[in-house]
């Protein structure tokens, strides 16, 4: 099977075609026709700079400075196939500063993958596959959605820890179905960030051997020159954390680069971080090494003079046949897939039953009659009438969910048990059993949420994590880029509200879980007893265009009657859960741990000859994306009598209210006391809730 740079090939035209013609590396250049090393970099260079000057903004500097080292990671290394970007045993390559974006679609296109170069001509434009940060699902060969700086880095630290783990689950002798690299390009911005630390003290921990980093080290940020605020010994930090380094590497000379790559991958049982001496703007005889270049284009005279200082002769967006032949990677990406599928085939037939679990697990499938074992689970669930705090309920949902799906893997902050993460059956991932499923991730929750993105975005796995609500600020951008970028994972949030009690304010989230409804696409879940937690469990691993999180209580919660109907309309999002009458007098709406407040006060109303119903709305996002006909039936609109109850910030829920009802909630923070005395002192009783009811009459 060829190497990774053995293979070149030919086009007779400039912008592609569909038919590759396989030459090798030698005659190409025994008939002098593969370009130089630098000739290649100043490819990307001259893209790059091109694209950024036409959208007349963007970041050049870091794709001319990291246009070197990543000419030879992509051609000499990187194990791909352009022709097909989801191929499984590909190598997965993250631009953690993903301002540096035209590096990566410069590549992209050089090298076969469907984005022409009029894609690179619209670059950051409206509805282009060009935008600014390179995003999962737009551009082909993206692994994800990186900018905010540091994540991108611990996303692949997910990556790495999931091809681990898949591969000690999977592979056997002469048969490394899973086998393949996590690559990380990283800038200075990326290791200020805090999340980097966290994730990378998890990487050395794991000893994700397969995890390389190459840091762009050039020493200057937005603001110029980080040596002013940013003096770290990189090497020395990471070496402490467990990571093999390769330091003071000069990050324009190619066979440097080369060599410190063989050596990144003599190492297994440890990460590697190859620091590369670079200079910003390479190739700029007036801005690189400046903060100038960082964050804004050239400008159309720098540009001119770059092409003639680099020996850049052609016009703008044109790149010879020669450069297209030496970068382009279609054949030898078909060879090595071509090479796994029949290594997989055979690997069927001599293991069938590994064979079928393995795609089964990438496929993150159910079991054929899941749905009817899981509503099975949720009415018995309804029948056994068990009042229990809803963390508790969650964790009797995994210990029935999980063997049913072995895709599943999840960990906690530091908050295992308080969370109610741990279930019957599960191991824990540690260095010597990657492929355990439940995860401790230390008190980093930035890094479990990104690193979670990073096992759903890799395949194999759909994980969840948990900590208490008032710590999802920690990993709240993760959790916004999981629904931006629309993927499988389950954030568990616990000690949801001013029930924490004696923890006090700065551990009662009054403000939290309306934030977090407020995240585009991110569904949530704040659920009253264990029924709902069931449901809202099943909805979570169902849901494959999002994420879900899931809110739950410290403090025990009543169980609540419902009908075989009612327990199904629970999956609505929002429903009647107690009627007073045919056709109510008021409606009051609550969640979670105020649910048991609203049928205490419906039924003192109801015995004041009051009509009232009891609308429990667990997930607000859910109701209102059913249609209008099941909205009405639960809160008909000629009903403008109504309550709504939630510990929490109030404006959000006038929204269903209307101008003539009245919100109970909680505007301040908290205090610190035992829980029912706290509920007590703001207000949270039945007696209140009743009051507030008869005054809308």
């Amino acid at each position: 099977m060829p190497s990774r740079s053995e293979l070149a090939v030919g086009y007779p035209v400039n912008n592609m075609v569909d038919e590759p013609v396989t030459v090798t590396s030698d005659t190409l250049r025994r008939q002098s026709l593969l370009p130089t090393r630098r000739e290649l970099a100043n490819a990307i260079r001259a893209l790059s700079m091109d694209a950024v000057q036409r959208a007349e903004s963007g970041h050049p500097g870091a794709p001319m400075g990291m246009a070197d080292f990543g000419e030879v990671l992509w051609n000499d290394f990187l194990r791909h196939n352009p022709a097909n970007p989801n191929w499984f045993n590909r190598d997965r390559l993250i631009l953690s500063n993903g301002h540096g974006a035209m590096l990566q679609y410069s590549l992209l296109h050089l090298s076969g993958y469907d984005l022409t170069i009029e894609d690179l001509r619209n670059f950051r434009q409206l509805g282009s596959r060009t935008p600014g940060h390179p995003e999962y699902g737009r551009t082909p060969g993206i692994e994800t959605t990186t900018g905010p700086l540091g994540q991108g880095l611990a996303n692949g630290v997910g990556m790495a820890l999931a091809e681990r783990a898949l591969a000690t689950r999977f592979n056997r002798p002469g048969f490394p179905i899973v086998d393949h690299y996590t690559y990380v390009i990283l800038g200075d911005g990326c290791l200020m960030e805090g999340i980097s630390a966290e994730a990378c003290s998890l990487a050395g921990t794991w000893g994700l051997g397969k995890l390389i980093c190459l840091y762009d080290d050039n020493g200057i940020s937005i603001d110029g020159p980080v040596k002013g605020w940013f003096g770290d010994n990189i090497p020395v930090r990471f070496e402490a954390l467990g990571w093999q380094v390769v330091s003071d590497i000069d990050g324009h000379d190619a066979d440097a680069v080369h060599n410190a790559l063989e050596q990144a991958h003599a190492f297994h049982d440890r990460p590697t971080l190859i620091c590369c001496k670079t200079t910003i703007a390479w190739g700029s005889p007036n801005k690189c090494g400046s903060e100038k270049s960082h964050g804004a284009p050239l400008g159309i005279e720098e540009v001119a003079a770059v092409r003639e200082k680099i020996g850049w002769k052609y016009e703008e967006f044109i790149v010879p046949n020669e450069i297209y032949r030496a970068f382009d990677a279609r054949s030898k990406g078909a060879v090595w897939e071509t090479e796994w599928n029949g290594m997989f085939s055979r690997y069927c037939v001599q293991f069938p039953k590994m064979a079928s679990e393995f795609m089964k697990r990438l496929a993150c499938e159910f079991p054929v009659d899941w749905d009817k074992i899981s509503w099975n689970f949720i009415h018995s669930t309804q029948q056994r009438c068990e009042n229990l705090a809803t963390r508790a309920a969650s964790q009797r949902a995994l210990e029935f969910y999980g063997p049913h799906f072995p895709s599943l893997v999840g960990g906690s902050a530091d908050l295992a048990e308080s969370t109610g993460i741990p279930w019957v059956g599960s191991r824990p991932v540690d260095f010597e059993h990657p492929d355990g499923n439940l995860i401790f991730y230390g008190a980093r929750e930035f890094a479990m949420n990104a690193i979670m993105n990073g096992l759903a975005l890799h395949g194999g796995y759909v994980p969840f994590g948990g900590t208490f609500l008032m710590f999802a600020d920690y990993g709240r951008s993760a959790i916004r880029m999981a629904a931006l970028m629309k993927i499988r994972c389950v954030f568990i949030l616990t000690h949801d509200s001013i029930g924490v009690g004696g923890d006090g304010p700065t551990h009662q989230p009054v403000e939290h879980v309306a934030s977090l409804r407020i995240i585009p696409n991110l569904s949530v879940w704040r659920t009253c007893d264990t029924a709902e937690t069931a449901v809202a469990w099943k909805f979570a691993l169902e849901r494959v265009n999002g994420p879900t999180a899931l809110i739950f209580t410290r403090q025990k919660l009543p169980h609540q009657y419902r009908t075989p109907d009612q327990v199904r309309s629970i999956a609505s999002g929002g429903y009647v859960l107690i009627d007073y009458g045919e056709h109510p007098d008021a409606i009051i709406i609550a969640t979670g741990s105020e649910v048991q407040l609203a049928v205490e006060a419906a039924k003192q109303l109801n015995m004041q000859g009051r009509r009232i119903r009891v609308v429990s709305m667990p997930s607000v996002d859910v109701f209102d994306i059913q249609d209008a006909a099941y909205r009405e039936s639960v809160l008909p609109s000629d009903i403008t009598r109504r309550l709504v109850i939630e510990a929490g910030v109030t404006a959000p829920w006038y929204k269903y209210a209307g101008p003539k009802g009245i919100v109970v909630g909680i505007d301040r923070f908290g205090e610190s006391g035992p829980p029912e005395i706290i509920f007590q002192h703001f207000g949270f009783t039945a007696e209140r809730v009743v009051a507030a009811v008869v005054a809308l009459f």
